[in-house]
């Protein structure tokens, strides 16, 4: 007679799947920094650019713009993860998984919460490179903003993840929609360039933009202003988005065959 292990509780199934995902990155942790490329492209092209239209103090200039960059390592990195995913769906090692002892929800809630990790160090890294040109910034604040880009980066993530399982093995239909989103989500963030001389339709859209009130969040936190209403509402988005992201995740993990 063969008796099976209890199933353990999705806490712990979430942990499993946690540690899982993780082990790649601790064993090739260059890609991180190969991920650091298109964000340092940013910083070193723009910031220069923006320091001399504006006629501000560097250091002024950098304060507005890496909060902007930390944002957009989320928004790229986090955003496309989804192709892993998809890639383990082609390659049958997702089908295998669907049947281990593991409850559904624990595959994609473990999954969206390795996405930290990497954000964490992405984006302490992007703030080390900027102190010695001149940022500024506030140690509390930096806590408060990390923070606030890994909850960001959970919705984002479980949306991505989401996106995957709906396409499937077409792989060309999830970068299509994916890259349709991303630009419009990156330029009315305020992410590389102010909003308030653009068109007034663009300012409009710009406020119903989540990732525009996590940018102004981060730029609030960095400078050590963490009372500022910016501060809240990027709160309210990146929460918002988390309950979204997951919700949605999770229901399509378990429809997931």
């Amino acid at each position: 007679m063969t008796t099976t292990q209890p199933r353990g509780g999705v806490a712990r199934d979430t942990w499993n799947v946690l540690t899982r995902e993780l082990k790649p990155v601790v064993r090739d942790p260059f890609t991180l920094i190969f991920s650091l490329v298109q964000p340092l492209v940013f910083l070193g092209l723009f910031a220069p650019l923006l320091v001399g239209q504006s006629g501000a103090p560097v250091g002024e200039t950098l304060g507005w713009f890496v909060p902007g960059v930390i944002v957009m390592i989320v928004l790229f990195g986090t955003g496309a993860v989804g192709s892993n995913l998809q890639y383990e769906m082609m390659t049958g090692s997702h089908e295998r998984t669907l049947v281990a002892p593991l409850s559904r929800s624990s595959l994609l809630i473990g999954r969206a919460l390795k996405e930290i990790a990497p954000i964490i160090v992405q984006a302490l890294l992007i703030v080390g490179i900027s102190v010695p040109f001149g940022f500024r910034l506030d140690v509390a604040g930096l806590v408060a903003g990390l923070l606030l880009l890994a909850v960001f980066s959970v919705g984002l993530g479980s949306l991505s993840y989401a996106l995957a399982l709906a396409t499937k093995n077409r792989e060309w239909l999830f970068w299509g929609v994916q890259q349709t989103l991303i630009f419009p989500l990156l330029i009315l963030s305020g992410m590389l360039l102010p909003l308030d001389s653009g068109p007034g339709w663009m300012r409009a859209v710009a406020t119903v933009n989540p990732v525009n009130w996590v940018v102004q969040a981060e730029r609030a936190l960095l400078s050590g202003d963490l009372g500022a209403s910016a501060v809240m509402w990027g709160w309210v988005a990146a929460l918002v988005l988390a309950v979204l992201g997951l919700s949605v995740g999770i229901r399509a993990m378990r429809r997931s065959s």
